[in-house]
């Protein structure tokens, strides 16, 4: 058996209602920003709780967009540096300089205390990142810090689509939150994004900024420095038709994390990372720490020879070791790197059987016990 580490979801159903879409934006010749974009916008607002959602062309830019909107020409914005690299390039080309800071051990995400190490008299904002699609409890208190000390607070929300912390969706903790629409992601548009708010002015300056800065879709003035980010029709009619699908994927990779769970909690030299209570993920990645000692390298390898392919790690180099902030002073980040290094993700599909997940479990204890038990690996007596 071959498990691969993502698989697209798209029934002949969904094909066919995809490209009956399609076919209406072509006799109609509206494009884009029209109809099919509008709904999209309108349905995930509804099933995430939001007053405002504003479709753009990735989740890159909806976070971009999100911070120009907040007025950033200048100053520090905390980011996680355990974080995909557009989160700190949406900030400096809004104007802004990422500040790196370390994360809890136990979330992999942001906490008051790391923030807190960060804070500089420069520092304007906080971007809160859900890895994995896991809502941390401490996004509280960290609103709470940004709310005392006057900073603004966006989540990158670009892997939790359907994600809650105590039935609040993830974007609805800070003053905007910016979701990824891309081919890997629980839902996708095959490429696109989405900026939702409760703050309709923010909701206003994001419909200025997506579509080169103009006053109006017909014509007027450019009234801000925008840009093409504008979503196609296309891509919303995929859009729209993954969104039905949306609980019915959460369902499917939560009972496949619980088989995970159940599995991972027997075996040595590997834990689970733990879901906070109140979290409920969409497990966009089923994230696991092997112990110091298990090369990960050679555990990829072994499950490759056996036909699992592991997710892609989130992530395994940290932003502050990328050659690109080279330049950049960082301050020790000692937690986020020993996760980047250790950590893997299982394979996780919107459509995963019980028969592969008990494959994949199967084929990770053996290769751990390989793993373990290999030269290279045992230690020493301690003399």
């Amino acid at each position: 058996m071959k498990v691969p580490a993502a698989r697209l979801v798209f029934t002949e159903q969904d094909r066919a209602d995809i490209l009956a879409l399609v076919d209406e934006s072509l006799q109609s010749g509206s494009l884009t920003l029209g109809p099919h974009t509008r709904s999209l916008e309108e349905g995930f607002a509804a099933r995430h709780d939001h007053r405002f959602a504003v479709a753009v062309a990735s989740g890159t830019c909806a976070l971009e967009i999100v911070l120009r909107g907040l007025g950033l020409d200048r100053g520090e914005v905390i980011v996680p540096t355990n974080t995909f690299f557009a989160t700190a390039a949406a900030v400096l080309h809004a104007g802004g300089v990422p500040q790196f800071a370390d994360v809890d051990a136990t979330t992999m995400a942001l906490s008051v205390q790391t923030v807190e190490a960060a804070l500089t008299p420069e520092t304007v904002g906080v971007v809160m990142v859900h890895i994995a699609g896991l809502i941390s409890p401490e996004i509280v208190a960290v609103r709470e810090l940004c709310s005392r000390r006057g900073l603004f607070l966006v989540e990158d929300a670009a892997h939790a689509h359907g994600s809650s912390l105590d039935g609040r969706y993830a974007g609805s903790f800070g003053v905007a939150g910016a979701f990824s629409f891309y081919p890997t992601k629980v839902l996708t548009s095959g490429e696109g994004g989405m900026l939702v708010t409760a703050d309709e002015q923010l909701r206003d300056e994001a419909i200025l900024y997506r579509d080169q800065g103009k006053a109006g879709f017909l014509g007027g003035s450019h009234v801000r420095l925008g840009y093409a980010w504008r979503m196609s029709e296309f891509h919303a009619a995929v859009g729209l038709v993954h969104l039905r699908r949306l609980d019915e994927f959460l369902a499917v990779r939560r009972r496949i994390a619980g088989l995970y769970d159940a599995a991972v909690g027997k075996m040595t030299g590997i834990d689970a990372l733990v879901v906070p209570e109140g979290c409920l993920p969409n497990y966009y990645k089923y994230i696991a720490l092997l112990d110091h000692g298990v090369d990960r390298s050679t555990l990829r390898r072994l499950l490759a020879e056996r036909g699992v392919s592991l997710s892609g790690e989130v992530y395994a180099t940290p932003l502050h070791h990328e050659p690109v902030f080279a330049d950049a002073f960082i301050r020790p980040l000692p937690v986020a790197e020993d996760l980047c290094q250790r950590h893997i993700c299982l394979p996780i599909h919107s459509d995963m059987t019980t028969v592969e997940a008990d494959y994949v479990i199967d084929a990770l204890a053996s290769a751990l016990a390989s793993v373990s038990a290999s030269p290279s690996n045992m230690r020493g007596s301690g003399t």
